[in-house]
């Protein structure tokens, strides 16, 4: 590590350069601690067990002052969805802390820096992560690919028009036991949607956990199971608050962690059971897809508030490998210049052929129809920002008209991508 002072460098002097070490399996225990202390959180034992055991202490990244650990990053190996069902080897990007004392010293950065190299290394073409503070990965190449609706719904106020939910039975069953059943589900919606992440071993108990600051004593998780001929066809995980009016009259409401259904009548079916939940006048559902299918169940959409917020930001690591990871909507052929500043294997030209069937991308020379820059790309990967107005924004060149409107043809997802697994611990759900 650089011995220049905190004071010099505040006078506009370059940072330190912090040297990124990785952290030795015997160190979890003091890795996790800088991390809660730099989100000024506590957990309980179970969390702290499970993190531990999800944890692959090779991937994690530390920077150190004076012995003590100032700056953490982590990454978790995960296959995420793309556009035509496609699973993709990604790097679940978690853990990034800096202590209060060492933060604008450059502790980020070179994390961050060393981290990318560490990815791009080890052959994974796509890292991913939610941000616990919006502006700060953008200049790391990360772009929004991926938004959350957030819904708080006046349950009296609304009601479901069909799809009517015949041959779809209920049943109330404890979270542990329904575990395995409700995971089977899950594992199959993931292809279908951009941006789900397969969850290895391990990680279907991410949702179980109970919610940071919460007493787990007085609103206990929650399992309504679907079943249509027998078989499992929908799960919905929430929980119950209740609370009382000076008139004595209850003022609940429904919380929920998780909802997933194999077909419409399902799903109609979950959400009439939690918004008629007895004793509650309130259902609050955080973490959405945007192009929800209860925004047009709904009788009465504006009393169910729905907010959009940045959720999923995709970094594009190796820029050929991705790029022909994923399918097209349609057909084209194009050369994108793309401008890295911190991945050089990436910058240049690059032919990208591709449709339904799949895609090739080589370097060229030749003249590019549309220049970007890394979190432009990564915003536009996923298929859920379309590189029209990205444009719009001043972010994509486009050196031929027709070549924007037959890239953002391309590149469109039929259904927005979405993030419904958690794997950053700042950012669980406070249910």
């Amino acid at each position: 590590m650089s011995t220049t002072s905190t004071e010099l460098t505040a006078r506009g002097l370059p940072p330190p350069a912090w040297e990124v070490q990785a952290l030795p399996s015997t160190q979890w225990q003091e890795f996790y601690a800088a991390v809660l202390d730099a989100f000024h959180e506590n957990e309980p034992e179970e969390a702290t067990a499970l993190w531990h055991s999800l944890a692959e202490p090779q991937r994690c990244l530390v920077v150190r002052d004076a012995g003590a650990i100032v700056g953490t990053a982590a990454s978790f190996s995960f296959r995420m969805a793309v556009p035509g069902r496609h699973l993709v080897e990604t790097a679940g990007v978690s853990m990034v802390s800096v202590q209060p004392t060492h933060r604008r010293r450059g502790v980020l950065s070179s994390l961050m820096r060393h981290q990318l190299d560490s990815l791009q290394s080890q052959g994974e073409p796509l890292a991913v992560l939610t941000a616990s503070e919006a502006p700060i990965y953008g200049r790391f190449g990360y772009g929004v690919a991926a938004r959350q609706l957030s819904l708080d719904i006046q349950s009296h106020r609304v009601s479901l028009t069909p799809p009517v939910a015949d041959g779809v039975t209920l049943t109330i069953e404890a979270p542990d036991k329904a575990l395995a059943a409700c995971e089977e589900l899950y594992a199959r919606q993931v292809p279908h949607r951009p941006g789900m992440l397969v969850r290895a071993a391990g990680w279907e108990r991410l949702p179980l956990l109970d919610s940071p600051g919460r007493d787990s004593a007085a609103y206990p998780l929650k399992c309504v199971v679907a079943r249509v001929d027998g078989e499992i066809a929908g799960y919905a995980r929430y929980t119950v608050a209740i609370d009382w009016s000076p008139q004595n009259t209850a003022q609940g409401s429904v919380r929920v962690r998780d909802i997933e259904a194999a077909e419409p009548r399902v799903y109609a079916a979950l959400w009439r059971f939690l918004l008629e939940t007895d004793l509650t006048s309130r259902v609050i559902a955080p973490n959405r897809p945007v192009d929800d299918a209860l925004l047009h169940m709904v009788s009465d959409v504006r009393h169910c508030a729905p907010t959009v917020l940045d959720s999923l930001y995709v970094r594009v690591v190796d820029a050929p490998v991705a790029l022909a990871a994923r399918s097209y909507a349609t057909p084209f052929d194009l050369v994108l210049e793309l401008e890295d500043a911190q991945a050089p294997w990436n910058r240049g030209r690059w032919r990208l052929t591709g449709g339904q069937a799949g895609a090739v991308c080589t370097r060229t020379d030749a003249m590019p129809d549309l220049s970007l820059d890394a979190a432009t790309l990564g915003a536009a990967y996923l298929g859920g920002t379309t590189l029209t107005e990205l444009a719009a924004a001043g972010r994509v060149g486009a050196h031929r008209p027709e070549a924007l409107a037959t890239a953002t043809a391309a590149f469109t997802s039929p259904v927005a991508p979405w993030l419904p697994h958690s794997f950053c611990r700042s950012l669980l759900p406070r249910l």
